[in-house]
């Protein structure tokens, strides 16, 4: 039988170990970002890729609240400097510094993921003339 605080932990936890996941994959490049929205379902898919020696990386998410992208260079071949997936507790619990700026907060909401991914463009070098 599981008790209660296993069980009310349970998506904590889980945000957790996907972030021990993910901090591998500093260093990959953003291959592909996808957003489909049917009726009431709705995911995000993004797909890192580091290269031919090793497996490609497939995050997807559902039931998304918010998203944002900053503008940027085109994500083919920008590196990522940082990734980490926050746990955002319901109410009465505090969020971690950042969160709040960023995504309104409301009686009744449940607990979120927060998925946060920092990429630098690759540099390309021009030879002089």
């Amino acid at each position: 039988m599981t008790d209660t605080t296993e069980a009310r932990d349970a998506f904590k936890n889980r945000c957790a170990n996907a972030a021990r996941t993910l901090a591998s994959c500093v260093g990959y490049s953003i291959s592909r970002i996808s957003f489909n929205v049917f009726a009431e379902e709705d995911s995000l898919e993004i797909t890192l890729r580091e290269g031919p020696w090793k497996p490609d990386v497939v995050i997807s998410l559902s039931n998304l609240y918010h998203l944002s992208v900053d503008k940027c260079p085109p994500l083919d071949g920008n590196f990522i400097d940082e990734i980490s997936l926050i746990h955002l507790p319901a109410l009465p619990n505090p969020w971690p510094a950042g969160a709040a700026d960023r995504v309104r907060r409301f009686d009744g909401l449940c607990e979120l993921a927060w998925l946060r991914i920092v990429a630098r463009p690759k540099l390309t070098l021009s030879p002089r003339c």
